[in-house]
């Protein structure tokens, strides 16, 4: 009852010509208040004057009103600019009144409009205290009367900027969930010890556990847009040992273009946030101009990268995208997802690269003019245990899509491929290698660009150590790790798929493009911070097991292989490898012989035949080391 209540009178907001009247009234009755002050009370008003002077006033007070528009505010979200121009309007009446005076004396003007100064200066003083003063008693009344009365979270906001006090106000003003903001955090000495909306700035070291328990705070909400990774590190690894909720804000760019942030939007922090990797900005307009109107087909659609690239390539003008995957379910639900979001010209095909007929045939019917090769296994053990799929896939299922692309005439074939092919030390990775030699020494047959794209892990993809730890964190530990200092480099799924689109546009032919990956995340550190992120702690409540490396595992990846270097591009993000000139014929028949050979099932002839093409392909941990000698 009391919600429907104040839902009919206070949710909509007052006309404008309602909170002119009652402006108004206020101003005609200070000016009246004016003249008591003006003489001690003691004054006895003369109503043959007010008579004159009051219209005068009002008349006055309505045109300065009209001209701020201090009267168009919503008065439950007043704030300093509705106060400026209350201000203002007090101003344009205090200078109209004095004009007449001086005005009245030159023109001998009644004395009933010669109004004493003292009273006109009174008279502004008491329309800014009262004008003011009323919206923000309406607003306090506002915020009681819609304020929860369940009491709600107490927080702490880390950042005392313009993203703390953004922060502020957006708690402030919801009533929901009634939030409680205790005070502010700020690195900043200068800061340290001063107020800021009434609400102390602690230091960082003030906030202990004594400090939590006294002041009863349960969310700490990071509110700073410029801060570096190590120090956010920092900062998560202090709060999570406190008993706490820890949020942030996020980034401005993700925001800005809606018309508020609002508290929901206010997230758990997570492990990509940890990762300090900056918005990736797109090229749209040579994006565009590179798929309008063009047949673009996806391999491995259905996979972690394939999907993200078919997602950013729909909300493109092509002419048709044609996604390819053996994955059934996983492309299924890829087809459903496009259906939901209403996209045209989209067709799934469940087919199998490793089919050349069938692969001739889709290219024969659909002539696409763009390829984009993501279909690949990657999971390092596996393939070492199953070198024969990995060859079949990696290597073979590459020379198929490669060759019909050379077949049909597609403008540009864009591979996906791995920092695991730079100096390998497992099947896996050696495939992809072989794959890029493969694809590079195309170059020069026929009319297509072939372009490779090479990166690290990507945050969330279907094997990768993510979803491995969240996992086992779920499960109550421990986490596996087989080696304490094993790094790797890290991106996110949508940023790495910006990156092969642009580098896709940017590729001339036989270009061997390499990510900006940042700083290699170690293994154990992030292990640590997803612990902590749970609010849980080491070892305590999730212990950190070392198994030891597994097959063909290194402990840490690299970009670039032995004698390559890199040259820069007009992307920031992107650069080219200057790799190891091939031998185009030599480098075809062998990989060609690679395929023949792989049929026999013979796993050590095959990783034999593998070691002669990529000599640098070193087995490690590996039943296959004894080819190295």
């Amino acid at each position: 009852m009391l919600r429907r209540i104040r839902k009919q009178f206070f949710i909509r907001s007052a006309p404008s010509w309602l909170v002119l009247a009652i402006d108004l009234y206020w101003v005609v009755n200070n000016f009246l208040f004016a003249h008591l002050i003006r003489f001690n009370f003691q004054y006895s008003l003369d109503g043959s004057m007010l008579k004159i002077q009051l219209p005068v006033v009002i008349g006055i007070t309505v045109f300065a009103f009209l001209i701020t528009g201090s009267y168009k505010g919503i008065i439950r979200h007043t704030g300093t600019r509705d106060s400026v121009k209350v201000i203002s309007s007090s101003f344009l009446i205090m200078v109209f009144l004095m004009a007449i005076v001086f005005v009245g004396k030159y023109l001998n003007w009644n004395e009933i409009l010669n109004f004493p100064l003292s009273i006109i200066v009174i008279h502004f003083l008491l329309n800014i205290i009262v004008l003011i003063g009323l919206r923000f008693l309406f607003k306090i009344f506002y915020d009681i009367l819609f304020s929860s009365i369940k009491a709600g979270p107490r927080i702490l906001i880390y950042g005392a900027g313009e993203a703390g006090l953004l922060t502020y106000s957006i708690f402030k003003n919801d009533k929901e969930n009634n939030a409680q903001i205790v005070g502010f955090i700020d690195d900043d000495k200068k800061k340290q010890g001063k107020r800021l909306n009434g609400l102390a700035i602690y230091d960082s070291s003030d906030i202990t556990q004594k400090f939590i328990t006294d002041k009863k705070i349960t969310r700490v909400v990071i509110a700073m847009q410029h801060i570096k990774q190590a120090r956010l590190i920092e900062i998560v690894a202090q709060l999570a040992t406190l008993s706490v909720k820890v949020k942030i804000v996020p980034p401005a760019k993700t925001w800005i273009d809606r018309p508020v942030l609002k508290a929901a939007q206010i997230k758990n922090i997570n492990i990509e946030d940890l990762l300090g990797r900056s918005v990736i900005e797109m090229d749209n307009a040579g994006l565009q101009q590179e798929f309008d109107g063009k047949v673009v087909l996806i391999t491995g659609a259905a996979g972690s990268i394939g999907s993200e690239i078919c997602r950013q390539l729909a909300n493109f003008k092509h002419k048709q995208l044609i996604l390819i995957d053996q994955a059934e379910s996983d492309l299924y639900n890829l087809q459903q997802y496009f259906n939901f979001k209403k996209y045209k010209n989209i067709t799934c095909i469940v087919a199998d690269v490793r089919n050349e007929k069938r692969m001739d045939s889709i290219f024969e019917k659909y002539k696409p003019e763009m390829v984009f090769h993501a279909a690949a296994y990657k999971h390092v053990p596996f393939m070492e245990e199953n070198p024969y799929e990995a060859v079949l896939v990696n290597v073979f299922g590459t020379k198929t899509i490669a060759d019909l692309a050379v077949k049909h005439q597609a403008q540009k074939f864009v591979m996906v491929s791995t920092d695991k092919a730079v100096n390998p030390t497992n099947v896996m990775g050696a495939t992809k290698r072989i794959a890029e030699m493969y694809i590079t020494s195309l170059q020069n047959k026929g009319t297509s660009k072939f372009i490779t794209t090479r990166f690290g892990n990507v945050l969330g993809s279907s094997g990768s150590v993510i979803p491995l730890f969240k996992t086992q964190i779920k499960n109550g530990g421990p986490i596996t790790l087989t080696h304490k200092d094993i790094t790797r480099y890290f991106m996110t799924i949508p940023e790495a798929c910006r990156l092969v689109l642009e580098a896709g546009i940017m590729g001339n032919g036989g270009e061997i493009f390499v990510f900006d990956m940042g700083t290699p995340i170690k293994i154990y550190d992030l292990a640590l911070n997803m612990i902590q992120l749970s609010n849980l702690k080491y070892p305590e409540d999730i212990d950190i097991q070392i198994t030891g490396l597994r097959p063909g595992e290194k402990i840490y990846e690299e970009l670039l292989g032995d004698g390559e270097n890199t040259v820069p591009t007009h992307h920031s993000k992107i650069m080219i490898a200057k790799v190891k000139e091939l031998d185009e014929i030599e480098i075809q028949k062998k990989i060609g012989e690679l395929c023949v050979s792989n049929r026999d099932l013979n796993f050590e002839q095959t990783v034999s035949k593998m070691k002669e093409i990529v000599p640098e392909f070193i087995s490690n941990n590996s039943i296959y080391e004894k080819f190295d000698d």
